[in-house]
C-alpha cells in the first residue's frame, strides 16, 4: 500500500532522514520505534506532505506522492494525527469533526462516519457541543483521531497517541486503534511506549539518527536483546 524508497530529508543543513526505505501492506498495523529526535515525526510529516524529501520516492497505492501538497494526500486516502493532538480549541467537538470531512462531498457518507466516530468514542458524543479546548488530554486525543477518521482514510498515521495520558486511557486508545484496524484501515503508528506498540503491531521498524537500523515482525523485535535493552526497558 505504501512504499518508501531511499528518501533523504533535510532541515536546512541537517540531514534528518538518511536513505530511509520501508513498506506497509494493506490491512497491517506497522509501528516505528526510536528515541526522541531519531526522525520518526519527520518521516510521518514527509509521508503526509508537510515536508518534501530532497531525493527518493514515496508510492501510495502505486502513485507517486512525494512532495505533493498535504491536502491532495488527504484526498488520496492518508490521514495524519499529529503529535500533541492539535485540536481547534475554540471550536466545538462537532465542528472539529466536520473539519475532518471538509474535502468530502458525500453527505450521506459523512453522516454515517459521524455515527461511526461517536460509536468508537462515546465520550465525544456526550461532549459534542463542548469547546475542544476544555476537553481532557485523553478526550482531545480521541477527537484528533475521530477528526482524522472523518476523511475516511485508507491509511491512518498516528504520532504518539498515548503521550501524556493516564495508563488506563492508554489501554483504551490502543484498543480503539485495533478496532479501527479491524474495520479495514491500515495503520502506521509512532509510539514512545514501544511495548504497547509492539503488542498490537504486525511489524515494526527501528529508526536511529535518521536511519532504519532494524525491522521485522513484532514478535522478532520483542525477542531481540538489542531492541529490548534499548527500547523495551530490558525486560
Amino acid at each position: 500500500m505504501l512504499k518508501i524508497n531511499d528518501i533523504n530529508v533535510y532541515y536546512g543543513v541537517i540531514h534528518a532522514l538518511k536513505g530511509v526505505s520501508l513498506e506497509i501492506n494493506q490491512g497491517e498495523i506497522v509501528t516505528l520505534i526510536g528515541a526522541n529526535g531519531a526522525g520518526k515525526s519527520t518521516l510521518l510529516k514527509t509521508i503526509s506532505g508537510l515536508l518534501k524529501p530532497k531525493t527518493g520516492e514515496i508510492l501510495f497505492e502505486n502513485e507517486h506522492v512525494a512532495g505533493k501538497v498535504a491536502q491532495s494526500i488527504v484526498k488520496r486516502g492518508i490521514s495524519h494525527v499529529p503529535e500533541g493532538r492539535r485540536v481547534f480549541a475554540n471550536m466545538s467537538v462537532e465542528e472539529n469533526l466536520e473539519l475532518g470531512a471538509y474535502l468530502r462531498k458525500d453527505k450521506k457518507g459523512i453522516k454515517e462516519d459521524f455515527e461511526k466516530v461517536y460509536q468508537l468514542f462515546p465520550r465525544l458524543l456526550e461532549r459534542k457541543k463542548q469547546l475542544s479546548g476544555t476537553l481532557s488530554g485523553g478526550e482531545q486525543q480521541m477527537l484528533a483521531m475521530g477528526r482524522a477518521l472523518m476523511a475516511r482514510p485508507r491509511l491512518l498515521i498516528l504520532d504518539e497517541p498515548s503521550m501524556g495520558l493516564a495508563p488506563l486511557l492508554v489501554k483504551t486508545i490502543f484498543r480503539i486503534i485495533e478496532e479501527i484496524n479491524q474495520s479495514g484501515t491500515t495503520i502506521l503508528l509512532v509510539e514512545q511506549n514501544a511495548n504497547m506498540a509492539l503488542s498490537i503491531a504486525d511489524r515494526a521498524y527501528v529508526i536511529e539518527t535518521g536511519k532504519i537500523v532494524a525491522s521485522g515482525t513484532s514478535a522478532e523485535l520483542s525477542q531481540s536483546d538489542q531492541i529490548r535493552n534499548a527500547y523495551l526497558g530490558g525486560h
